[in-house]
């Protein structure tokens, strides 16, 4: 078929080149955005007496009726065609004739894309946003539940201090609301109308391009020609956002993993999120955690293809930028793919609260307790550390535990321990005295539980 832009060439395109060239089988899914943003264009032209009214009300009407079209199956793109661009066109042109010759007037397929991305790229951030408002809101919910249920915290992968799962729960509350924080940011930046920046320079004609930022919902216009066409941080901004996005789910489902092997027993997969083995008929595997985890690579990946295909190009638009496209569909696929599974895994676990309470009560996870405890007493700090060093290696060396020591053992150590250290290096007290902001004490943990909901507006 003869190609839109084809006046000023001899020969058609090899078919091998139609097949690389063409960007249809992946960018299809901006045909609504594509449509939008065609029809505020043609509002704008006969506004502007660019084309008679007649043919810009033929355009709308056209590519109303066209999108209905689509969105009931009716319509197959043409590969030929090479793009969502102009496969819309040619597909107005066939229904409505001349008229929809004129839709292309004062603008190019690079201010085009430009539009599209973006406009599609925002309703994707709408999308995600609201999956992390519901990981959010499941997070409140379980930590509700357990803002009693103590378990070790760690450093180094080794037992530290006594906490609750509820302020576990909620350190990760914290990092997905900074996820939708940036994901705010990034989408201001995404924010901005781009089409009348042309190919490159613009255009001749009188174009409102305000009119179309209002029309199309953005709050402000591009600045320069050059950077409207050939600007694609926003896509890699976003890249970003995703693969954090992806971190923070990465290191909780590796928690999981590790906490439901036989070794911890912390939490067990609900049969509905966990998978079995072929061969071995004991195995609950958590593979749910660990897809999420493996994925979190390919989001990686995308983010760092998006910066080396910008890297080195040249102001303005290039054709490698074409190469934007799937790499960033593929992550906000895997972000929603991922998110929704995540929020019912965790939702639906069960947590062997026991278990975690006994953990926290191996490894000496009072120890500094009763370190604050002699220096409560008027013992220098570092002279304290010492002291609780030397009983924790007695312990270690005889099996034992700080809370199992007699006091006249424990009075070895130190004269000035008393018979309430046993309340002291309680687990329930090591926990609840630590009660200042952002501290695992019930009371501090339901604090933060309220303004919390707050912060999501539950």
């Amino acid at each position: 078929m003869a190609k839109l832009w084809g006046g000023r060439f001899q020969k058609n395109t090899d078919k091998k080149v139609d097949d690389f060239n063409s960007s249809i089988r992946f960018d299809k899914r901006m045909y609504a955005q594509d449509i939008k943003g065609s029809m505020a264009h043609a509002e704008m032209l006969g506004k502007q007496n660019v084309i008679a009214k007649e043919d810009s009300d033929k355009i709308i009407a056209g590519l109303k009726e066209l999108l209905a079209e689509i969105e009931a199956g009716k319509v197959s793109f043409d590969i030929d065609a090479e793009d969502i661009h102009m496969n819309i066109e040619k597909l107005l042109t066939e229904k409505i004739s001349d008229a929809g010759k004129r839709l292309h007037t004062g603008r190019s397929r690079n201010d085009q894309v430009a539009l599209d991305i973006r406009m599609y790229l925002m309703d994707e951030e709408e999308e995600i946003r609201k999956m992390l408002v519901h990981l959010c809101e499941v997070l409140i919910e379980l930590a509700e539940q357990n803002t009693e249920t103590i378990m070790p915290g760690y450093t180094h992968l080794q037992k530290a201090q006594p906490i609750t799962f509820a302020h576990h729960l909620m350190a990760y509350f914290e990092m997905f609301m900074r996820d939708i924080s940036r994901l705010d940011d990034c989408r201001k930046r995404t924010d901005v109308m781009p089409l009348g920046s042309g190919a490159l320079a613009a255009t001749t004609y009188p174009l409102d391009r305000e009119f179309v930022a209002e029309k199309l919902g953005f709050s402000a216009v591009t600045q320069n020609s050059l950077d409207g066409v050939s600007d694609r941080d926003f896509v890699i901004e976003l890249a970003g956002v995703l693969s954090i996005i992806m971190m923070h789910l990465s290191r909780f489902c590796e928690e999981l993993i590790l906490w439901s092997s036989h070794e911890f027993s912390f939490v067990e997969m609900d049969d509905a999120f966990s998978t079995g083995s072929s061969i071995m008929p004991q195995k609950k595997n958590p593979d749910v955690a660990e897809l999420i985890r493996g994925k979190t690579g390919r989001v990686y990946g995308h983010l760092m293809g998006l910066l080396t295909t910008m890297k080195g190009l040249p102001l303005a638009y290039n054709k490698d930028m074409q190469e934007d496209k799937e790499p960033i569909f593929d992550a906000i696929d895997t972000v929603k793919l991922c998110v929704p599974v995540f929020c019912d895994m965790i939702a639906t676990m069960k947590i062997n609260k026991e278990t975690m309470e006994k953990g926290a009560k191996g490894g000496f996870t009072n120890a500094t307790d009763l370190a604050d405890y002699l220096v409560k007493k008027g013992m220098p700090f570092r002279e304290a550390h010492s002291v609780v060093g030397k009983m924790v290696f007695y312990c270690v060396e005889n099996s034992r535990n700080l809370e199992d020591l007699s006091l006249d053992m424990m009075k070895e150590f130190s004269e000035i321990i008393e018979d309430d250290i046993y309340d002291a290096i309680s687990m329930q007290t090591c926990v609840n005295e630590r009660n200042i902001i952002g501290g695992p004490a019930k009371e501090t943990v339901l604090a933060a539980i309220e303004e919390a909901k707050k912060r999501i507006n539950l």
